[in-house]
């Protein structure tokens, strides 16, 4: 997707929680955190940055936690299907992160950065060019 004003929308499985977003991501990352891991049920987490505006339509459960560093991230998921679609940095209401694969798309472009490389699973190879950070950079 080439054009700046394009819209994305991400959905959860049921389809009951969207999020619509516009324009290209500002990074696209994976992290590979043991609380990603938990919280996806998967090996990392995929997740795309995408500035304000944003329009969410339906209900969404959320839950909040603390980072390393401090931050406080809302993770919002469906209530019905239990797919996590995005989340929010508590104080930033400039972006939001959103769950590259509730895009569906497989097209969707790679990952340029992974945080939390020291729980990387061995077995999980990086595309060519990410760079790759023991942890957090903040």
């Amino acid at each position: 997707m080439t054009d700046p004003a394009a819209t994305r929308i991400a959905s959860c499985s049921c389809g009951q929680l969207r999020i619509e977003v516009r324009g290209q991501p500002r990074g696209i990352g994976v992290c590979h955190c043991l609380e990603c891991q938990r919280r996806t049920g998967s090996v990392f987490a995929a997740l795309a940055s995408f500035e304000a505006p944003f329009m969410v339509t339906g209900e969404a459960t959320d839950y909040v936690r603390a980072g390393d560093a401090g931050a406080r991230f809302r993770f919002r998921f469906c209530p019905i299907c239990g797919s996590t679609v995005f989340h929010t940095e508590e104080g930033v209401e400039a972006s939001v992160g959103v769950a590259v694969g509730a895009f569906g798309d497989p097209s969707f472009p790679p990952p340029q950065v992974s945080v939390y490389d020291c729980r990387r699973h061995p077995w999980v190879h990086l595309p060519n060019g990410v760079i790759a950070f023991e942890r957090d950079p903040g």
